[in-house]
């Protein structure tokens, strides 16, 4: 009877510990194990989805698709909140540091939205920033505006600053290069993991590049396709 007891006791024991190495495997991390940067995703922070885009400010694609998000900014809130997502943008200066032209720009759009977001206001800036890019140059022009761009200096990106009524402090953050290491080992981490830019991480789903002449309808594909995996 005592051995008969004992071995059913080891068999228990066996049994739970089985039990809490599948729980472990099981356990989802949560987002916020996941997130970058905070200050850069809008919704629900224990969201059931979660949706990453790599960008950078001087490539027309990654613009083309934040644009369309911008210019339906109201219905991406709706989309995100009614079905539970967590949207994060990982911006970086990729194309200069690992771009086949390294397009000074890329760098200097970069320090100034990490400077808007040490400020606390990373959406104000980068939405404008979005608005004004596709605009000012590759609406009309398309791709080739990259090079267009070569002749800005830091001060269009301050004037953005100005306009999203950014403190005097903006000025000399990106005047001085402040977030630069903070870019630089976020670009290094892009690298490891994007592959062309925009890339998209929606959940299971994983893609990269978008068409200039897509709209909004476009992104919700995009999104549908992070829902379904």
């Amino acid at each position: 009877m005592q051995k008969a007891l004992r071995i059913s006791g080891i068999i228990a024991i066996i049994v739970v510990i089985i039990a809490a190495i599948a729980a472990s495997m099981n356990t989802k991390p949560s987002n916020s194990d996941k997130i970058w940067d905070e200050a850069m995703t809008i919704g629900n922070k224990d969201a059931k989805n979660y949706f990453v885009v790599y960008s950078d400010l001087v490539c027309p694609y990654c613009v083309a698709f934040e644009n369309a998000i911008v210019e339906h900014e109201e219905e991406f809130k709706k989309y995100i909140e009614e079905n539970d997502i967590l949207y994060e943008v990982r911006l970086s200066d990729f194309l200069y540091e690992y771009g086949e032209t390294n397009p000074i720009n890329s760098r200097y759009s970069a320090i100034a939205t990490y400077c808007a977001k040490n400020e606390g206001k990373f959406w104000d800036y980068y939405n404008l920033a979005i608005s004004k890019v596709w605009n000012d140059f590759f609406k009309s022009a398309g791709k080739s505006a990259v090079s267009n761009m070569s002749k800005l200096g830091k001060d269009y990106w301050i004037k953005i600053g100005k306009e999203a009524k950014l403190s005097d402090d903006f000025e000399n953050c990106v005047k001085n290069d402040e977030p630069l290491a903070e870019i630089q080992k976020n670009a290094e981490k892009s690298a490891k993991i994007a592959r062309g830019m925009p890339f998209f991480k929606f959940n299971d789903y994983t893609s990269s590049g978008f068409d200039l002449s897509w709209g909004w309808e476009y992104v919700q594909m995009y999104f549908q396709a992070g829902l379904d995996s």
